[in-house]
C-alpha cells in the first residue's frame, strides 16, 4: 500500500477552476449554436387557451418559438414533470409553456417577453395545513421507507411517562440554488444525440432521453465534466435537458438551455415543507419510554414525493414504544425533490429540538440524556449496527467544545445587549451503496488509467477515486490518471445520497486490484495498449446486508442574540463525525464544513414563502432567498473519528456529503434557546421571530 488513501492530496481539477479553464454545459463552443429561453405560466393552475408568437418571431435573432402546439412529440416519461409542451394543462405557477429559440441568449430573453399567453384559470390551493382536508398517508415516503412505523403502544406508554414533552415544529420550502443553474446544450448530428449536461449522473439522463425520444441508448452521449454544484436538484434529468434536446431537433443546431435562475424553485424540485409533531415521554431517569414523530408535507398533483422526515426516528433512540407518520397534500405546487440530505435534515431538526425540550423537562444535561439513549441495535429493524460510534462523537465534541463549563440555565450570560448559550445535536446518515464498473489500465509508460462514469459535483472526485486506485495498485498516486463524467466510460450510479465514492470506489479498488494481481503474473514489457482489468460490484455492492449502516455525527453551537435587533450570530459550529474511514482528510474537511454552513443557513436565514394569492414562491433569487456568506461563518471546526468498519465496501467508508447539516440547525436553536430561554420552533430564527419571542418573554 501506498498510503494514498488518507492523505489531504489536493483536488485534481483545482487548478482549472481558479483558472476559469474548467468547461461547464453551457462552456463547450459549437459552430452555430443558439441560445433558448423558456416562457413560464402566469398562472397557478388551468390551461393555455392560446399562444401569440407573432412579435417573439419577429424579434431580430429569434429562429424558433416551442410551444404545446408545435413542439416535438415525446413518449410519456416516468417523470412527469419533463412531459414539456406536450398539451395544454398548467398543474402550477412557472410550469414552461414555451420556449424561444435565438442566435443569442439576448434575442432569446427579448423573445420570451413578447409571447403573449392566453389562459383559462381554475381555482388554485398552495396552503398546507397539518388539517388540509386533502391530507392522506402515502403507501411509501421517498427512498421506499413505509409512511408508517408502530411499535409496542405509543400513547399509553406517553400518558404513563413522568416527563412529556408535546410540541410542533415547522421547516418551510427550501432551495437548492447551486452556483451554476441548470444548464445543457444538445446536438444532434446524423441520429445521434451529444448532450453535455450539468447533472449528477449522466447516466440517468441518458437513459430519460431514450426513452422521451425513441432511441437506443447507444445513441446517445451525455457528458457532465464539470458541475457547479447540485444538492440533489441535478439528482435526476431536469426540464434544460429535454428542452435542449426538443430545440435542437427542431432548429438542426445546437442549443443552450441555461434556466434562469428566478424559474429554478418551480420547475428543479425544492425541499418541501414540513410540520412536525414530537411526543416525547420518559421516567425521571430520562430513558425514553415513548416517541411519536409525525409529518405533514405537501406535493404536486403531477408527482408524488413524500419528504421522510420521520425516518431519522426510527434510527436514533431506544424508545420501547414509538410511533412514525407521514401524511402529505397534493396542492398545486411545483413538484418537490431531493435536497441535501432528503428526509434527515428536516426530521432531525425537529427530533433534536424536541430531545433538547425534554433535558429541559428533566433538567438533564442534552448530552447525557442522548448518551442515556443509546440504542443496542437499530430500534426499526431489529438489526445490529455494522458500527455505531455516536456516544463518542458527543463525548469527543464536548471535549472539544468546553461543554463542561457551561452553565445550564438558559438566558444568564450576557455581554452587554448580547445574550450568549450552547446547544448541541446529534445527526445521522444512511450508508447507501449501489453496484458500478469500472476499468483500469496498466500503460507502457508506467501510467495508470482508471476509466468509470463517475460525476464529480465538486466533492473532489476525481482526486478520491485515483487515490483509492493508487492504493490497490500500490504505485504513487501521480501515476494514476482517472476519467469520469461521460456515458461513453464504464457505467456507474449518480451522485447522490452520499453513495457515490462508496459506490464508485468499490468498483475501482476491484478494478485496481485485479489489475494489479495480473501485473504481478505478468512477464515482459506490457503490449502497446496496456494490460486492462475490468471490475463489476453488481451482487455484491447490492447485496443484503445483515447490518444497519448508518454514519452518526454530534453537533455543537455557541451563539449570540442580539436583544437589540434580533439578530442571532454564530460564533462557533463544531462538528465531530464517525463516518467510515476518511479517504482525503482535505476533501473530507470542505464536505463537512459545507454541510455545517449550509445548515447554519437552514437554521438563520433560508426560508421560502408560498404566496396563496399568486401560487408561487415569493423568494425565487438570491436577492430574497438568502444563503450564509463568509460573514456569516465565523469559528467552524470538522472532525471525526477514526472508525473501522469492514462491512461497508474494501475502502471501509462512508457518505460524509450530507450529514454535515443533518443536526445543525437544531444545535443552532437549541443554543438560541438556552442564550434567551425562548424556545422558536419554526425556522429560520430570523430577527423578527427573535424579537417577538423575546417581547412575549419580558410580558
Amino acid at each position: 500500500m501506498t498510503g494514498s488513501v488518507g492523505a489531504p492530496a489536493e483536488r485534481r481539477e483545482g487548478r482549472e477552476k481558479v483558472s476559469g479553464t474548467a468547461r461547464y454545459a453551457g462552456e463547450f463552443p459549437s459552430p452555430g449554436r443558439a441560445q433558448a429561453w423558456p416562457v413560464p405560466a402566469g398562472v397557478a393552475r388551468g390551461r393555455v387557451t392560446a399562444v401569440d408568437t407573432a412579435a417573439a418571431l419577429a424579434v431580430p435573432g429569434v429562429l424558433a418559438v416551442l410551444t404545446h402546439e408545435n413542439a416535438p412529440r415525446l413518449a410519456e416519461p416516468d417523470d412527469p414533470t419533463l412531459a414539456l409542451l406536450q398539451d395544454a394543462r398548467v398543474p402550477h405557477r412557472g410550469w414552461f409553456v414555451a420556449l424561444v429559440v435565438a442566435e443569442t441568449l439576448e434575442a432569446a430573453r427579448a423573445g420570451a417577453a413578447a409571447v403573449r399567453v392566453a389562459y383559462d384559470a381554475e381555482e388554485h390551493d398552495v396552503t398546507l395545513t397539518a388539517s388540509h382536508p386533502g391530507v392522506y398517508v402515502p403507501e411509501e415516503a421517498n427512498g421506499g421507507h413505509p409512511a408508517v412505523r408502530e411499535q409496542g403502544d405509543p400513547d399509553e406508554a406517553f400518558d404513563a411517562s413522568a416527563a412529556r414533552v408535546d410540541v410542533a415544529y415547522r421547516v418551510p420550502p427550501l432551495h437548492n440554488h447551486p452556483m451554476e443553474p441548470h444548464t445543457s446544450t444538445a446536438r444532434w448530428e446524423d441520429g445521434r444525440l451529444s448532450v453535455h449536461t450539468s447533472s449528477q449522473g449522466t447516466g440517468a439522463v441518458r437513459a430519460v432521453l431514450a426513452g422521451l425520444f425513441g432511441l437506443p441508448e447507444e445513441r446517445i452521449v451525455v457528458t457532465a465534466e464539470h458541475v457547479g454544484g447540485g444538492f440533489g436538484s441535478k439528482g435526476t434529468p431536469r426540464p434544460d435537458v429535454v428542452l435542449a434536446a426538443m430545440a435542437a431537433r427542431e432548429t438542426g443546431r445546437p442549443v443552450t438551455v441555461a434556466l434562469p435562475r428566478r424559474h429554478l424553485p418551480a420547475v428543479v424540485g425544492h425541499r418541501a415543507p414540513t410540520l412536525h409533531r414530537l411526543r416525547l415521554g420518559s421516567g425521571a431517569d430520562g430513558r425514553l419510554a415513548s416517541l411519536t414523530h409525525e409529518v405533514t408535507t405537501h406535493t404536486s398533483r403531477i408527482k408524488e414525493f413524500v419528504e421522510q422526515a420521520a425516518v431519522p426516528a426510527r434510527v436514533m433512540y431506544a424508545a420501547p414504544h414509538s410511533r412514525t407518520v407521514h401524511r402529505v397534500a397534493a396542492l398545486d405546487v411545483p413538484s418537490p425533490s431531493w435536497m441535501r440530505a432528503p428526509g434527515e435534515a428536516p426530521g432531525m431538526y425537529a427530533l433534536e429540538s424536541a430531545l433538547d425540550e425534554l433535558a429541559t423537562e428533566l433538567g438533564m444535561d442534552p448530552v447525557e440524556l442522548r448518551v442515556r439513549n443509546e440504542p443496542d441495535v437499530e430500534p426499526d429493524s431489529g438489526r445490529p449496527f455494522s458500527s455505531r460510534h455516536l456516544v463518542e462523537c458527543l463525548r469527543e465534541g464536548a471535549r472539544r467544545f468546553g461543554w463542561a463549563g457551561r452553565d445550564p440555565r438558559p438566558g444568564v450570560r450576557r455581554e452587554g445587549p448580547l445574550l450568549l448559550g450552547t446547544g448541541v445535536a446529534a445527526a445521522t446518515y444512511p450508508v447507501m451503496v449501489g453496484p458500478s464498473t469500472a476499468t483500469a489500465r496498466a500503460l507502457p509508460d508506467g501510467s495508470f488509467l482508471v476509466r468509470i462514469n463517475a460525476t464529480d459535483i465538486g466533492t473532489g472526485a476525481r482526486t478520491v477515486l485515483a487515490q483509492v486506485g493508487a492504493d490497490a495498485l500500490g504505485v504513487p498516486l501521480e501515476r494514476v490518471r482517472i476519467e469520469v463524467g461521460s456515458t461513453e466510460l464504464p457505467s456507474a450510479p449518480l451522485a447522490g445520497g452520499s453513495s457515490g465514492t462508496a459506490s464508485w470506489g468499490w468498483a475501482v479498488h476491484d478494478a485496481c486490484a485485479g489489475l494489479a494481481r495480473r501485473l504481478a503474473g505478468h512477464a515482459g514489457p506490457l503490449p502497446g495498449q496496456g494490460l486492462d482489468h475490468r471490475a463489476d460490484t453488481t451482487g455484491a455492492a447490492d447485496a443484503e446486508s445483515d447490518f444497519a449502516r448508518h454514519a452518526f455525527g454530534a453537533h455543537f453551537a455557541e451563539v449570540a442574540v442580539d436583544t437589540v435587533t434580533g439578530e442571532v450570530r454564530v460564533g462557533r459550529l463544531l462538528g465531530v463525525y464517525a463516518a467510515g474511514r476518511i479517504l482525503n482528510a482535505r476533501t473530507a474537511r470542505s464536505q463537512f464544513v459545507g454541510g455545517m454552513t449550509m445548515g447554519l443557513g437552514m437554521a438563520l436565514t433560508e426560508g421560502s414563502t408560498m404566496d396563496a394569492a399568486f401560487g408561487d414562491f415569493t423568494e425565487s433569487d438570491l436577492a430574497s432567498y438568502h444563503v450564509p456568506v463568509h460573514a456569516d461563518v465565523a469559528g467552524i471546526e470538522a472532525h471525526w473519528l477514526d472508525e473501522e468498519d469492514s462491512r461497508l465496501n474494501p475502502m471501509g467508508s462512508k457518505g460524509i456529503g450530507e450529514i454535515g447539516i443533518v443536526g445543525t440547525a437544531a444545535a443552532i436553536g437549541n443554543a438560541v434557546h438556552h442564550a434567551t430561554g425562548v424556545r422558536l420552533r419554526e425556522l429560520p430564527l430570523t430577527p423578527d421571530r427573535v424579537l417577538t419571542g423575546l417581547l412575549d418573554r419580558r410580558a
